[in-house]
């Protein structure tokens, strides 16, 4: 009875999260913006706890960056195969948080110059994604 009872809660409350919308990736780039400068402070400061929060709000950011519904439900067949926008969002993702990490390793061990590099390699991805996927 616990496991059905179980069953129902977790399927009604991913029923309910609703979609992914236009509204949601707004909010999570603006959150990823703000931990990218989180990052940038740290190294200003050359605090390695901002680094590390702004990494951690980073990498909760990212994960959850996706194409929105209307985005995912393409109708023309061909245009969705073209633009393969899950995928690439999948791959910059996974760049960006390899990066991320690399920040905190090599901030730790006191080579900022890499830190720095890694991150202006996130920027790129950033960069990447919005030229190819919202057409800058």
């Amino acid at each position: 009875m616990k496991k059905i009872a179980l069953a129902l809660v977790l399927a009604f409350s991913l029923s309910s999260a609703g979609d992914y919308t236009k509204e949601d990736r707004i909010r999570d780039m603006n959150q990823m913006a703000e931990a990218m400068n989180i990052i940038q402070s740290g190294f200003f400061y050359n605090n390695y706890e901002t680094v590390v929060q702004g990494v951690t709000q980073l990498s909760d950011a990212v994960v959850r960056v996706k194409p929105p519904l209307e985005e995912k439900v393409e109708k023309d067949p061909m245009a969705r195969y073209m633009n393969q926008k899950i995928k690439m969002t999948n791959k910059i993702t996974k760049k960006i948080n390899q990066k991320a990490l690399t920040i905190l390793e090599r901030f730790k061990r006191g080579d900022s110059a890499q830190a720095v590099q890694a991150y202006t390699k996130i920027m790129g991805q950033c960069m990447k994604c919005h030229r190819e996927i919202r057409n800058w």
